[in-house]
């Protein structure tokens, strides 16, 4: 299996000139039973450039030749749209500048939650994020935003069994990965529900199935959204999803041998959580009780997904523990990175 994903690299390389991909490399595969933390302070706020912008969220990251590469989402009271920024090093994250993607062909209207990813098969760049439906844009060259094409979405409407179980909730955060035969779309319904598509590798993008319930909880406080799921070495997978606790926003965490399940536990309570208060120290002032949406950096940049299990950075969402909470497209979310602490 490495070699064939070494080759589809390789191959991406030659047609994506402006870009280098980086080679997979065989790497340890055992995830550790526990996790701590170490936060930054807020790394990235909004700009203050006449958008009006109140929070900058739902962050997807990776570095591709010591670039790292950041699509995220802008809220504000009128919705929410996409943005682009890049930076060569954390520490100018925030004097880097953005490029708000109502400038590409993504267009204008209501855009959130992004994930990027390189498809090697098409040597593609897609753009994957909620519209109201589950859309996707592409690009052959990540580090230029106006190459964005209009969306196109996955479904032609809301999938039955998702419109069956909405009520009080909302259909989010839309996840695209692949293994060796099928790629998955994993998407949220803020009500304890985590569903999964499929389409042959081949067929990427189209031809996805009808959402089955990959997971579900009897409180949607422990289900919630922002699911991100991971390839570990060869045949092992890692799922996050975002949770909401007594304190804040937290990650529980499951593990599988196969996309399709059956998931199990790995840190999955607030106390003991994948990524949370409970288990995050903060470089200086705390500055936030909710450690939400956002992701593993990834340096493997194509559809498998794959990260090292061990020194893992997650860069993710947080807000002010004082924030007033009665309008949440207004909350002024800030972005920051953690590390990961030993345990491997």
């Amino acid at each position: 299996m490495l070699s064939s994903l070494i080759s589809l690299v390789v191959l991406a390389v030659s047609a994506a000139p402006a870009i280098a991909l980086p080679q997979l490399t065989t790497r340890q595969t055992n995830l550790p039973s526990t996790f701590k933390w170490t936060s930054s302070n807020a790394l990235v706020f909004p700009k203050n450039d006449g958008r009006g912008v109140a929070g900058v969220k739902d962050p997807s990251i990776i570095q591709v030749n010591g670039t790292y590469h950041v699509f995220a989402s802008t809220a504000q009271n009128e919705g929410y749209s996409l943005f682009y920024f890049n930076f060569t090093d954390y520490s100018k994250a925030n004097s880097s500048p953005f490029f708000y993607l109502d400038q590409s062909g993504i267009g204008t209207g209501y855009r959130a939650a992004p994930q990027v990813f390189y498809f090697a098969p098409q040597k593609l760049w897609y753009l994957v994020y909620q519209n109201g439906n589950a859309a996707y844009s592409t690009n052959k060259d990540i580090s230029e935003p106006k190459g964005w094409t209009a969306p196109t979405n996955f479904y032609s409407g809301t999938p039955k069994i998702i419109e069956d179980n909405l009520e009080g909730g909302y259909w989010v955060d839309m996840w695209v990965i692949c293994d060796d035969a099928d790629c998955h779309l994993f998407s949220s319904d803020d009500n304890g529900r985590l569903y999964r598509s499929q389409t042959p590798l081949s067929n990427f993008p189209s031809g996805m199935s009808d959402p089955v319930i990959a997971m579900e909880e009897p409180r949607k406080e422990d289900l919630f959204e922002a699911a991100n799921v991971y390839t570990i070495g060869e045949k092992s997978y890692l799922l996050l999803v975002e949770c909401i606790g007594s304190v804040g926003r937290y990650f529980r965490s499951w593990t599988s041998t196969d996309i399709k399940g059956p998931w199990k536990a790995l840190a999955a309570t607030e106390s003991q959580p994948f990524f949370g208060a409970s288990n995050t120290v903060f470089n200086g002032t705390k500055w936030t009780d909710n450690l939400s949406h956002g992701e593993v950096v990834r340096t493997d940049v194509d559809q498998t997904l794959k990260i090292k299990p061990c020194g893992m950075e997650f860069l993710y969402q947080g807000v002010d523990p004082g924030a007033d909470w009665s309008s949440y497209n207004a909350l002024p979310w800030r972005l920051g990175l953690a590390r990961q602490v030993g345990g491997c």
